[in-house]
């Protein structure tokens, strides 16, 4: 937990690497994502860097890989997406042998994608010669049983083609797609001015295109006509519509003897097509279990050299110089990834890193693990901790899913959300080795600790509140006794269980939670509604102080000692004068006023209201009480709370004017010093020891942005006006808007309680002895499970998530947390992977 404390220590390093040990070394440096590079060429447009064409390489690689991926999945071939170790980037000598295999390969697929053409063309022509010839067979054998005239031309032009006479009769037959008949058909009756027979017949199966695999529907058709000119039109209006005509013989003999031929090419080219299919899938087969490695390999190829690029050459050319930031806890880690690079190729001079000071401002790391990522993430939404900052997650993985619970407050519901949570923490390798694609489902999955934890408090508020799906339990028995007779409370519904132990109440509280008695009460509201209030308030308060008191952290690490008197300390006694004496006079009176006591002034009738108290003392106004009764708790309550005003009041031109009067003072006193000191000593003890050669000094940034130092004095007090007004603000503010975890767990148990007494109990009360009771209970108890989990679970635990947010957002980390930081992006290929294939 201690780096989840606050961000790691950075420091910024130059590398030193030779060019022949520059691939290898980026690539092991790539396999552990501890450093971020910096771009030492931006003045330096992308085409004029030294490894573009090394880039471009890998444009070409990843440009195969697309085609022979496509061509996989255009024949249904799976690709192996579960592999059990990624593979490493490839050497340099090796990438000469992936170049050389994907060429081949992609030349292959080319070679046989064309040959599957070339050969599915021509069965598409056989086939639709085939069907040409099927089809207008009727057609001659119609025309030569009706029009003998017709049949002796064309027996005529059989016998001798060259005789041409005016009345001979020809025709051309083909197939046309089956949308373009009716244009076709248009434009061949324009073009012969009518004097065109056209007969059509529908092909029974639809076609294959031999370029995209398609279905295409298409027409068989064979047009009559008179003269060569006509002949000429009407083939140039089928070479206009993409019409393809073939050969008919005119005699029934030959046109059986071409069909014969042609079936019997087809049955052929069936088989041969079947053989080059079956060598296909081969093929690709092969391809499709070494595509995954392949573009893995290419992406980090590519990856290597665009960070390459990022490198600037030395004048001698003969060293490769970086800039990096990286954790000083991983510098043993980096300079091993160096040597180790140095080593695989078999240079004798070898890279080294050297630490550097600058004045900008280091990234922010927290180093999580799979239950605190999603903590850190809540955090990092509302902005990343500045440099070293107090990191807010390690106290959200508490607070968080226990205020979530005290709004959702209900155990049945809790249990629900648990198991959900606990499925997907149990599950949680084979749901990321499915690679779900859904946002929604990746966002629970990513939250799936948060929800748990959620679940967990929720069961744990419930039992407190004693309310498991808006009813109540009776563990331990009840601390009410009635002593009223049957009659009595038959005869008279407005009794009431007085809470004096010498009536109706034992001498001892419920030993967890709410007592049971309470669900039957008809002022259980009223009881829930003044308990829920004033623990809101309770919890809220004391959620404040503790987000003021984090900048304890911040003030002793960044040395600012002036701050924990000029501002801490004011911020926390207005806040404690007020508000925190505000739940000391509510415990004083859960104490003092007790409906056993002797004291009139002590009967639970006399305890004055803590809101009427707390106004009073703000108006300076005397509340009007009973006769016996006192409008203070305790004596000298008055002056205390004269005092306490009077105190906090007096913190206000503290915060306002403390700390610009001090800045403006300390430089006129000494003007070379700086108010906030560094940490920069911690840092060259850290590097010593790690035999790492710090270069000099410099201050911490992240003390010294924030300090101010240069502004006027109009500025800063200015700056501190706003700071003022706003601080004391919000402890109003936000004080009331705790009141939310009242509201939100009392409309939670009314909605509940609403879908159980209207809705379950329809089924419940149902007429007993009767076959109906069952079907009504059983559709009653579906309705009611749905909206449950649909209502209370899903849209409820949303609402109470949000509203969970808000508070640690705006109620307590505005209390002492900055979030001007960014975030460290370091080069690593798991993560630059993952974008990727988040994107595709």
């Amino acid at each position: 937990m201690g780096a989840m404390f606050r961000s790691e220590q950075m420091a910024l390093c130059q590398l030193f690497i030779q060019p022949e040990a520059a691939y290898l070394s980026v690539s092991e440096l790539g396999e552990t994502g501890t450093v971020q590079f910096r771009d030492l060429n931006g003045n330096l447009n992308y085409f004029q860097r030294k490894f573009v064409n090394e880039v471009r390489r890998c444009d070409e690689l990843e440009r195969k890989l697309r085609y022979i991926e496509a061509e996989v999945k255009k024949d249904g071939v799976p690709i192996p997406d579960n592999l059990t170790e990624l593979p490493r980037a490839p050497n340099p000598r090796a990438i000469i042998d992936l170049e050389a295999h994907l060429e081949k390969t992609e030349n292959d697929i080319l070679e046989l994608s064309q040959n599957a053409v070339n050969l599915k063309s021509n069965y598409l022509e056989l086939t639709e010669l085939q069907h040409v010839l099927e089809k207008t067979q009727s057609y001659f054998t119609e025309e030569e049983a009706n029009d003998s005239i017709t049949k002796a031309l064309i027996n005529e032009e059989a016998l001798n083609p060259a005789i041409t006479t005016r009345g001979r009769l020809e025709f051309v037959g083909g197939v046309i797609n089956r949308e373009r008949v009716p244009a076709f058909e248009r434009m061949l009756w324009r073009i012969s001015r009518g004097n065109v027979f056209l007969r059509q017949a529908e092909l029974d199966k639809p076609l294959e295109d031999p370029a995209t695999g398609n279905e295409i529907y298409k027409t068989a058709f064979v047009a009559f006509f008179q003269g060569e000119q006509l002949k000429s039109r009407i083939k140039k209006v089928c070479t206009g519509f993409h019409a393809s005509l073939y050969p008919c013989p005119t005699s029934h003999a030959e046109r059986q003897e071409m069909l014969k031929g042609v079936r019997t090419r087809l049955e052929d080219l069936k088989l041969v097509l079947n053989q080059t299919q079956n060598h296909r899938q081969r093929v690709l087969h092969n391809v499709a279990k070494e595509l995954p490695n392949w573009s893995i390999m290419v992406r980090k190829m590519k990856a290597i050299y665009h960070t390459l690029n990022l490198f600037n050459m030395d004048v001698s050319k003969k060293c490769l110089i970086g800039e990096c930031w990286m954790p000083l806890a991983d510098l043993a880690t980096v300079q091993h990834c160096l040597t180790e690079g140095s080593r695989q190729c078999g240079s004798s001079i070898p890279s080294f890193l050297n630490v550097i000071h600058t004045d900008e401002n280091p990234p922010t790391f927290n180093r999580t693990n799979k239950f605190t990522k999603g903590f850190q993430n809540l955090i990092d939404a509302y902005g990343v901790a500045s440099y070293r900052e107090a990191n807010p997650a390690l106290y959200t993985i508490i607070t968080f899913p226990f205020l979530f619970g005290v709004m959702f407050g209900d155990a049945g519901h809790g249990l629900i959300l648990t198991l959900f949570a606990l499925a997907m923490v149990l599950k949680e390798k084979q749901i990321i080795a499915q690679k779900s694609n859904g946002e929604i489902a990746n966002l629970f999955f990513g939250g799936r600790y948060i929800i748990l934890l959620m679940g967990l408090f929720s069961i744990y508020s419930g039992l407190i509140y004693n309310d498991i799906f808006a009813k109540s339990v009776n563990i331990f028995g009840s601390s009410w006794r009635n002593t009223y007779t049957f009659n009595e409370t038959q005869s008279n519904k407005a009794l009431q269980l007085s809470p004096d132990a010498n009536q109706n109440y034992l001498q001892y509280p419920y030993p967890l939670g709410v007592d049971p008695v309470w669900s039957l009460a008809q002022n259980k509201i009223v009881f829930q509604n003044s308990f829920k209030m004033k623990l809101s308030i309770i919890l809220g308060v004391a959620h404040m102080i503790f987000g003021v008191c984090m900048n304890v952290v911040n003030i002793f690490y960044f040395k600012r000692y002036a701050s924990l008197f000029l501002e801490f300390l004011p911020q926390l006694f207005f806040l404690v004068l007020l508000f925190f004496y505000m739940i000391i006079l509510m415990f004083i009176k859960w104490i003092l006023y007790d409906a056993s006591s002797d004291d009139i002034g002590r009967k639970p009738g006399c305890a004055p209201s803590v809101l009427i108290t707390f106004i009073n003392m703000m108006l300076f106004k005397d509340a009007v009480v009973p006769a016996d009764c006192s409008q203070y708790m305790f004596k000298g309550q008055d002056i205390l709370q004269l005092v306490l005003l009077i105190a906090a009041v007096l913190c206000v031109p503290i915060m306002l004017f403390g700390k610009p009067l001090f800045t403006i003072f300390s430089k006129k006193i000494n003007r070379p010093g700086k108010i906030f000191s560094n940490g920069s000593a911690s840092q060259d003890i850290e590097l010593q020891a790690q035999g790492v050669q710090n270069p000099g000094t410099s201050n911490d940034t992240a003390a010294n942005e924030h300090g101010h130092e240069d502004d006027s004095f109009g500025e800063l007090m200015i700056h501190q006006i706003i700071h003022t007004i706003e601080y004391v603000l919000s402890t109003i503010s936000h004080t009331a808007s705790y009141l939310r975890l009242w509201a939100l767990s009392l409309a939670h148990s009314q909605l509940s309680e609403v879908l159980w007494n209207r809705l379950l109990r329809m089924g419940l009360g149902a007429a007993e002895g009767q076959y109906v009771n069952s079907v009504m209970l059983f559709i009653t108890f579906a309705a009611w499970a749905f909206f449950t989990v649909v209502i209370l679970v899903l849209m409820e635990g949303l609402s109470a998530f949000l509203h969970t947010l808000r508070l640690h957002w705006v109620e307590f980390m505005s209390k002492f947390y900055e979030g001007l930081g960014h975030p460290f992006q370091p080069f690593y290929f798991k993560t630059i992977l993952d974008a990727e294939d988040a994107e595709e």
